[in-house]
This record gives structure tokens, C-alpha cells and sequence, in this order.
């Protein structure tokens, strides 16, 4: 799945789809989307991630206690 760095503002390809639902996963692994060649795999926060649309992560992927 593609999502946006907010920082820099970069495409993120999301390797685990699992890991980016799981609610008690903080990281997830995923690859920079920039040039022609494949960037090698690092670990980004969920917190820095977004959709391509800028809209945020819903709060059921990041916040154990998103029910309260």
C-alpha cells in the first residue's frame, strides 16, 4: 500500500499490510517511492505516515485505546 511521509512529503510503498492495521504495531516496514531503482527497506513510525489524500492513519491502526 502507498502512503505519504509528512515530513518530506515522499511515497512510501508499506511492505506488511499487517503490521500497518495492528493496532499494537508502532512501526511498519516500508520503501521509499523515489528514482528508478528500488530503495532499500527501513522502518517508519505509523505516526509519520499518511494517506496520499493527507488524510490521517485511522485512529483503529495506531491508538490501543481508540474505543475510550
Amino acid at each position: 500500500m502507498f502512503l505519504k511521509h509528512k515530513k518530506n512529503g515522499d511515497m512510501v510503498d508499506v511492505n506488511e499490510l499487517n503490521d500497518l492495521t495492528n493496532l499494537f504495531h508502532k512501526k511498519v516496514i516500508g520503501c521509499y517511492q523515489a528514482g528508478e531503482e528500488l530503495q532499500d527497506p527501513e522502518e517508519f513510525n505509523k505516526t509519520d505516515l499518511v494517506f496520499l489524500s493527507g488524510e490521517e492513519l485511522p485512529r483503529c491502526w495506531t491508538d490501543p485505546n481508540y474505543r475510550k
